[in-house]
C-alpha cells in the first residue's frame, strides 16, 4: 500500500532535502490518509482542478507551486519547489546527465553550500547536432549562440552571469545550457567564444515533471501517475 507518508519519504530521500533549509524542504502541504494508488503531477493548480481530480481518479497530487490551490478542495498534495528545480531541471540533474549521455561529470557553482549546475563531457559532435538532441529532449528550445562548431565539454547551470560563464569557459566549456539567457552575461559569452542553448524556465520544469514520473514509477511499479 503506497501512503502519503511513504512517498515523501522516498522524496525527501530523492531531492536530498537535508540540504536545505527548513523552510525550503516541501513535503506535505495538505495532509492525505487515503493509500494511493493514482498520483496526478503537475506545475501549478489548473482552473477546475476538482474536475480534473474527478474525471482521472487522482487520489493525491504533487504540486511543485501549490499555493493557488482552492482551499475547498479535498485531496492530499505533496510538494517540493527549491529541490525540484535544483535536482530535476538545470541544476545537478543526474536524470538529464544520463538522457545526455555525459561523462567525466563535475558539479558547478555553488549557492548556500549546494551544487547549482554540473561540467561534463559528451561525444564530440557538431554544435547543430546537439542543439537538435536539447531540442527533442525538452521539445524545443527558446534561443541559441553558435560561436564553436565543434564541441565535447558542456555546462548546465541552473543560473547564468558573467562570472559563471568565464569560470565555465577557464574549464574548457563550449557549451553553456541554462534556463533564462541574461544579457548582463552576453560580452563574457562573446569573448569568450561560448555557445549558449537558453531553454526556457518553464520546459525544463516541464521535463522535470515527466522525469519525475519515470522515478516514481520505477519505485513503485503499481502506482499510476497521471501527467497534466
Amino acid at each position: 500500500m503506497i501512503t502519503q507518508q511513504l512517498l515523501i519519504e522516498f522524496l525527501d530521500r530523492f531531492f536530498q532535502v537535508h540540504q536545505y533549509p527548513e523552510e525550503e524542504r516541501g513535503g506535505i502541504y495538505r495532509v492525505n490518509n487515503q493509500p494511493i494508488q493514482r498520483l496526478g503531477l503537475m506545475l501549478e493548480p489548473i482552473p477546475n482542478l476538482d474536475r480534473w481530480v474527478a474525471n482521472h481518479r487522482i487520489d493525491s497530487l504533487f504540486i511543485h507551486r501549490p499555493w493557488e490551490l482552492d482551499p475547498d478542495l479535498e485531496i492530499g498534495v505533496i510538494s517540493y519547489h527549491l529541490p525540484f528545480d535544483e535536482r530535476l531541471t538545470l541544476g545537478f540533474n543526474v536524470r538529464l546527465m544520463e538522457a545526455l549521455s555525459m561523462f567525466n561529470v563535475r558539479s558547478f557553482g555553488e549557492k548556500a553550500g549546494r551544487s547549482i549546475g554540473m561540467i561534463g563531457e559528451v561525444p564530440p559532435q557538431q554544435f547543430g547536432q546537439f542543439s537538435q538532441q536539447i531540442r527533442e529532449i525538452f521539445g524545443r528550445y527558446e534561443s541559441a549562440i553558435a560561436q564553436t562548431e565543434m564541441i565535447q565539454k558542456i555546462a548546465i547551470v541552473g543560473a547564468m552571469n558573467e562570472k559563471l560563464v568565464r569560470s565555465a569557459a577557464s574549464q574548457g566549456v563550449e557549451v553553456y545550457i541554462t534556463g533564462q539567457f541574461r544579457v548582463s552575461a552576453k560580452s563574457a559569452v562573446l569573448e569568450t567564444g561560448t555557445n549558449v542553448i537558453e531553454v526556457g524556465h518553464r520546459r525544463c520544469e516541464q521535463w522535470g515533471l515527466r522525469a519525475l514520473s519515470g522515478v516514481l514509477k520505477e519505485r513503485w511499479a503499481e502506482l499510476q501517475i497521471v501527467l497534466i
